[in-house]
């Protein structure tokens, strides 16, 4: 019987030590930024920069001046074009385009 009872300690303790061995260290475990809230600092940024009454919404004419200007800063040789190497000089990053919308 107390063979038994060791040998049940000994298992118990060698599973709790692979359990450990196994487990994911969260010490370690690099931290990656909320999505959602740098979106959203994204975005009142955006507000800050568009809202140009200060009423905290953007209105479509304030929409339009700044892409205006935007598309005026990345047009370096004032074509009235912007080339692959002009929009290089965007911040602006597309995650994903749809090819079925692309164009639309």
């Amino acid at each position: 019987m107390t063979r038994r009872r060791a040998a049940v300690a000994l298992t118990g303790a060698a599973f709790a030590f692979a359990g450990r061995w196994f487990a994911q260290d969260t010490a370690n475990v690099p931290k990656y930024p909320d999505k959602l809230a740098l979106a959203q600092a994204n975005a009142k940024q955006l507000l800050l920069l568009m809202d140009t009454d200060k009423n905290g919404k953007i209105s479509k004419k304030e929409w339009m001046n700044f892409m205006s200007q935007e598309f005026d800063r990345l047009d370096s040789d004032h074509s009235g074009e912007l080339d692959p190497h002009e929009l290089l000089k965007s911040d602006v990053v597309v995650q994903h385009v749809n090819p079925e919308v692309q164009g639309k």
